[in-house]
Parts: C-alpha cells; structure tokens; sequence
C-alpha cells in the first residue's frame, strides 16, 4: 500500500517508471491537476520518491543526514514520522534515480528501506483559480462553516465518528502507559468497539443558526475590492489569502451581529484612519468582536492601533464613536455596550490582557442560562451557543453525582456558569480562573442569583489548584474543568492525581485531541513524576455547540481506581448503568 500527499490516507501508487503517462491519466480523471508538471515551469513534483519502512521516531534532520550521508541530494523532504514514510523530491531525473538505486534496500535502523516513484501532488494554482470562481457567498461558506452542505444527521455522525476515534486511540494510550490496566481494557474494548468506555449518542444543538453569541470580525481590503471591509478572511493570512468577506450571508452569525458589522463598516469608511496592514505594520483597524445574548443586548469591542497619534486624536476618534453610535446612523446597531481597546503591534492572537475602555452604554451584557442569570464583561469566556451550553452543563451536572455534602471544583470557570448553576444541589462551589474580569463577573453572578455557597479565585490553574485542593476537607470532592482548547498545564493534572479524596472529575473538553496528553495522565501508572492511584475513562458523550462545522465539546466522567484491586476492578456505577441500559 503507497500514501497520498493529497489525503493522508492509504491508496494505490503509481509503480510505472513512465511519469508522463501517470500524469496524462490524472489529468484525464480530474481535470488537469496535473497538466502544470508538463510546462516549461520547473517543478521537482516531476523527480519525486516515496520512502518507506523508516525507523520510528527519527526527525526531518536525521533524514536529510541520512540521505547526504549516501550521496544523496534531495530538493524538499516532506516526513510523516508517524507512518514511517516520506515523500522526497529532487531537481532532475539523474538524481532521482540514483536516490532509487542508493536507497531502496538499504538498512537503517534494523529496518529495511523501500523506494518507489510518487504521483505529483495536485497543481495548488489550479486548485487556488477553482475557488476563485465559486460565489463568495460559497466561498465564506466553506471558510467559516465547511458543514454547510451537509445534512445535520450526517454532521452529527461526523462528529460521533471523530470522538470514537480519540477514545480509541486513548485506550491504547492508556494500556502503553499503565499495564495494570490491559485486563480491564481488554474487557472494555470487546465491549464498546475498542473503546474504553461507553460513548453516548451525541446530544444535537438546539439551534442550528445563527447560534453564536461572539464573533471575532476581522478588517482588511475585501474580496470585491472595497476597502475597510469588516468580516471574516477566506483563508489563512499566512496562506495568502487576505481577501475579507461580509458575514452578512454567512448561517452561524445573529442579525443583531451582522447588522452591528454593517454600522461599523460605514463608521470607518467615513472615517480618515487606514485599516492596519500585517505585512507593513501600518494603519489603525485591526478588530471587531460582538458580543450578543438571548436578552437582546450587544457588546461591541474594536481593537485600533494607535500608532504614533497623538491622545487628543484618540480621545477625539471615540467621543466619534460615541456619537456615531448614540445619536447618529448607527444606533440601529443597536449596541448598549461599547468599549475600545488599543492593541499594537504584536505577534500573538491573544487579546485578552488588553485593557478595555468603556466608551458609552452599559458596562456589561447580561444573559440567562438555565434559568440564572449571568453577567458578561468583554474580555469574560462565555459558550458560544447559549442554547447548547444549556444542554452541555445539564449533562455535565448529571454526571457529577452530587448531593448536599458534596463539594464541586470548578477549574477554569469563566464567569462562573457551571458551578453557579449546580450550587443550589450541593455544600460548596469554589472555582479557579484566570481572567480578573471573569472572576469579577463570576462573584457578581453569584449574587446575583442569591448564593452564598459559591467562592472564586483568580489566577492561574496551575498555581492555584492545589492549594484550593488541599484546603478541601470534604469527603465528597468532584472537580469539573473545562479549560481551552490547549488543556490543563500538566501541574493541575499533577495536583489532582496527588489528591486522593478527589474521587470523580468532569473534564469538558473542547479539543479532545488536544486534551489527549491531560487524559493519559490522569490514567497513567504512579511514578516519582505522577504520584497518587490514576483515574479510568468510565463514560464519554459529545454535545455539538458548533453545527455546520467539525468541532464539538465532549465530556469525559474519570474515576479514581482502587490501585490495588485494579486486577480485578470493581464495575463503577456508570458502567453498570449502562450495562443495564444496553440489555433492555
């Protein structure tokens, strides 16, 4: 079996020496993606190798040493360590082929090398002109909602199919990290198709547009031309493509955010300050995120870089804004909430220690969420879908098994949401984040909403966790986290193995492949590093918050295993439950 560079999955590889005709049957089968390898431009696609049976864990330096070492030149090396293959090009036929002779059969490694020609991957420019001649409207689509097109049950099978392979691929992590565990996940993998634990069907978001309430909207020159165009990029910035799109036909954005986008746009195309250039490093506007919520209320955040403007400019351009949208055109915006935010030049995405000033409405937007209510500052972490997080903190709250002596940890809270909507069932909520503005809301929410069971502590997870933890002298402890998408610094992880009144832990994952380093932690065997009994996978479930694309959360139930016993493990109530929901 040969690999394609297009996919990354398995399929038939050309084996004929005649290049050529390989190429002339491609082009015939899809439309001259190929055609490009018999102009006068040059291209090593033309000289290109595949090799395989490499050794594991080698790098891309080893490889090109590898080959210099035998005399071979190659022009790229592209490395799939973990498939133990590469594709490799050179500048002309000579050179190829003496890479053929010198390579194919040799040993490195205890492992024998095979060498065969590879198909030229598919002409990018080709590729590129196709999506350029599709509407915009498809275009943005695809960008921003690649799901578009496809039916919601089919979504949702997607999805289901994506976290099935992260359990299995958990499962053997597991067994590679802890081999007290092999006879337990023997019994779980003939069970739940190589899983290690039940995965429940995935629980569908109640709304499927126009669901998300916070939208980062970029500003550049935009695909029709128009300069100041306010929406979201057709591709990567680093992949070339810099036109803008308005969202105005996009599903996924409200109408209260496009019609913001839409009063702002006319704002600073009125307006004499230029649109900020990544490349130059020049002009002014870089941003704007809106914030919305089921109460009618909008928060609109615009990031400006100051430059070298004097203060007096600045403090001129918001009482414009001010103006603009209390008294002028945009008020049909419809915006209570307006802040500025100065934002110069640097290199990471992350926005959320800029400082927010407050130019005219409320300070806040407020929502409500499982009959509480919350308050949002601009900076505050809030789900994307209201409706769905709903749906998600319900489950979450399910599976905690909690009663009026339990204690709930909820580690990277944003505003409070999880722990202030369990507070009611049980002794005490203390939760750990790491934005002052969230825990400011969080404590405001709590309040709010009449508890006085809820406290909150500001700063980072990792630093604060375990003090938290080992001030805990309940005998009922269940952590809940639901970090970003990166997962929990490895301290936390660390802290709760350490804790062996912690019983149970929620982990709601956002990225689960990203999560994954987190997961087998917390289940790996103890050693000097990780001290304390490991915890075991016992339930899982994905909750689509984002339809029309390929992301969901999912949400793993971990139990502390008795070490000892863990030969013969006692079935946890979770995993009975099921049982006995599977054979009625």
């Amino acid at each position: 079996m040969f690999h394609s560079e297009e996919q990354g999955d398995l399929t038939l590889q050309v084996c004929s020496d005649d290049l050529t005709a390989a190429a002339e049957e491609g082009e015939g089968a899809a439309g001259g993606v190929y055609r490009y390898i018999k102009d006068d431009l040059f291209t090593s696609e033309i000289f290109k190798v595949e090799i395989q049976n490499l050794p594991k864990y080698i790098g891309f330096n080893d490889l090109k040493k590898f080959l210099n070492k035998h005399g071979v030149n190659p022009h790229k090396i592209k490395l799939f360590s973990k498939q133990m293959f590469a594709f490799v090009t050179f500048k002309n036929q000579e050179e190829r082929d003496k890479a053929m002779k010198a390579v194919h059969g040799m040993q490195w490694k205890s492992k024998v090398l095979s060498v065969r020609l590879a198909k030229p991957k598919a002409d990018p420019i080709l590729k590129k002109r196709k999506l350029e001649e599709e509407p915009l409207n498809i275009q943005i689509a695809n960008a921003v909602t690649p799901l578009w097109n496809v039916p919601y049950e089919e979504q949702l099978k997607r999805k289901e199919k994506e976290v099935e392979g992260v359990l299995q691929k958990l499962t053997r992590e597991i067994g590679n990290n802890n081999k007290a565990m092999l006879p337990w996940l023997f019994v779980q993998k003939e069970k739940f198709n190589k899983m290690c634990c039940p995965l429940e069907a995935i629980r569908p978001s109640p709304v499927l547009t126009e669901y998300r309430n916070k939208c980062e909207f970029v500003i550049g020159v935009g695909a029709d031309g128009e300069d100041k165009t306010v929406g979201f990029r057709l591709g990567k910035y680093k992949g070339g493509s810099c036109a803008v799109v308005s969202p105005s036909e996009t599903t996924h954005v409200s109408s209260e955010a496009k019609r913001v986008v839409q009063g702002f746009q006319q704002f600073i195309r009125a307006n004499p300050y230029a649109v900020y250039s990544p490349e130059t490093y020049e002009g002014h506007w870089r941003q704007l995120t809106v914030r919305t919520s089921r109460i009618k209320q909008t928060m609109a955040i615009v990031f400006f870089n100051p430059q070298k403007l004097q203060e007096e400019e600045i403090e001129e351009l918001k009482r414009n804004l001010h103006q603009y949208f209390t008294e002028g055109e945009g008020k049909e915006s419809g915006i209570t909430s307006l802040y500025f935010v100065r934002m110069g030049q640097r290199t990471s995405a992350g926005t959320e220690d800029l400082p927010c000033e407050h130019v005219t409405g409320e300070e806040w937007i407020h929502e409500e969420l499982l009959g509480l209510k919350f308050r949002i500052s601009p900076h505050s972490f809030f789900q994307t879908n209201t409706p769905a997080a709903e749906v998600l903190y319900s489950a979450v709250g399910e599976w905690a098994q909690l009663d009026q002596d339990s204690t709930v940890l909820d580690v990277c809270c944003g505003t409070g949401t999880i722990g202030i909507s369990l507070a009611k069932r049980v002794k005490k909520v203390i939760g750990i984040e790491l934005c002052q503005e969230a825990v400011e809301d969080a404590k405001a929410n709590a309040e709010a909403n009449g508890l006085t069971n809820v406290e909150f502590h500001c700063g980072k997870a990792e630093d604060v966790f375990p003090t938290v933890l080992n001030a805990v002298v309940s005998p009922n402890v269940t952590a809940i986290v639901d970090p970003p998408r990166a997962g929990l610094h490895s301290k936390v992880i660390l802290a709760i193995r350490r804790a062996e009144h912690l019983k149970r832990l929620v982990y709601v994952a956002c990225n689960a492949k990203a999560a994954m380093n987190n997961f087998i932690d917390l289940c790996r065997a103890p050693s000097n590093r990780v001290r304390g009994s490991p915890f075991r996978p016992v339930r899982a479930m994905a909750v689509d918050l984002f339809p029309q694309t390929m992301h969901c959360e999912t949400i793993l139930l971990f139990e502390r295993v008795d070490y000892k016993g863990i030969f013969s493990p006692k079935i946890s109530m979770q995993e009975s439950q099921h049982d006995s929901t599977a054979n009625t």
